[in-house]
């Protein structure tokens, strides 16, 4: 019996010590976490999870990769057109990653639906959707692991960028193949091939100043109210709020902006130009005076109108700007 204590210590300090068997329990827990991981995202790149998977395998120590999530509300009674959107541009990235020759198990992708993981939006105190976290290897998220989709957008490429900037794993994102732009474009060249064969004696179309004008004022319409903005952003369409079900089309910053927005903007600058394309009318044209008078009040009202309307957007985006010209 008095050589009981002793050989107790021999065989605990054979086996390592306490410290060495919760290391041994600690490093089976994480084998047993990545093994789950990357079991699922061998068949979904996107790996769904509720509340209970959440805490196991993304909030809960030890983790020794990183997990980036997408917190969403894709059921249809949510009316979310936006996380819709969101996640196809967030498919992309994933698949992209898990079919690549770098893909490891340093991170992964996941998503927590507003209807399966309620529970995850309270404890993260978070009340909108869509949004993108990642939850480091190691510590807490910080406030740069919140990605900020009203100012990049949600397109595939922005994502990636952000990836690399918070985990420094590199991906490549690579689309699955679009043919609307080529079918598209050979309609567009068999319709004119088409006006060219059918009025090969008569090309006068072709000089039609009012016609290129027309053209041209497209063209300047879509430039200056952000299309190409969007094309490189990818923004969302509008932010729709999940719990109150509120939907914002005009951005409130000055440093983003909706796809919605830019329709509006196009219409009151299109309403803008009209207005003044009548005023030119009222002023040159041959028409007799009451016609020409019509055209001018016509005029004045679209100009007034919408471009009333244009400062109103710009200083719902510019707090603070104090001219207005009628409404406010």
């Amino acid at each position: 019996l008095a050589l009981l204590p002793p050989l107790l210590l021999l065989l605990l300090l054979g086996c390592g010590g306490p410290g060495a068997a919760a290391q041994r329990r600690k490093e089976m827990v994480l084998s047993e976490k990545v093994n789950q991981l990357m079991e699922w995202a061998s068949k979904r790149s996107v790996i769904r999870m509720n509340g209970d998977k959440f805490r196991r395998l993304v909030k809960a120590p030890p983790r020794n990769y990183s997990v980036i999530v997408m917190f969403t509300a894709l059921q249809p009674h949510r009316q979310c057109v936006v996380c819709k959107q969101a996640d196809e541009e967030y498919q992309i990235l994933a698949n992209s990653w898990r079919y690549s020759s770098a893909f490891t198990n340093k991170i992964f992708f996941a998503m927590v639906d507003f209807d399966e993981g309620s529970d995850v939006f309270q404890m993260l105190n978070m009340n909108s959707a869509p949004t993108f976290m990642t939850f480091p290897a190691k510590g807490r998220p910080r406030r740069g692991d919140t990605y900020e989709l009203q100012v990049r957008g949600f397109a595939a490429e922005q994502l990636a960028r952000w990836v690399a900037d918070r985990t420094d794993v590199h991906i490549r994102v690579i689309r699955p193949p679009n043919y609307a732009g080529p079918l598209m474009l050979g309609l567009l060249l068999a319709v004119i091939g088409g006006l060219v064969y059918l009025r090969g004696s008569n090309l006068d179309f072709l000089y039609n100043k009012t016609g290129w004008a027309f053209a041209a004022l497209c063209f300047v319409l879509a430039m200056t109210s952000g299309q190409m903005w969007n094309h490189i952003r990818g923004p969302p369409y509008a932010h729709k709020n999940p719990h109150t079900g509120q939907v914002s089309y005009i951005h409130g910053s000055s440093q983003a902006q909706f796809v919605a927005e830019t329709h509006i903007v196009l219409l009151f600058n299109g309403g803008v130009t009209l207005g003044m394309v009548l005023l030119h009318e009222a002023a040159t044209s041959d028409m007799d005076v009451g016609k020409r008078k019509i055209m001018c009040i016509a005029g004045i009202g679209l100009v007034v109108l919408f471009f009333s309307w244009l400062l109103s957007v710009f200083r719902s985006k510019y707090h603070g700007y104090p001219y207005r010209y009628v409404t406010a």
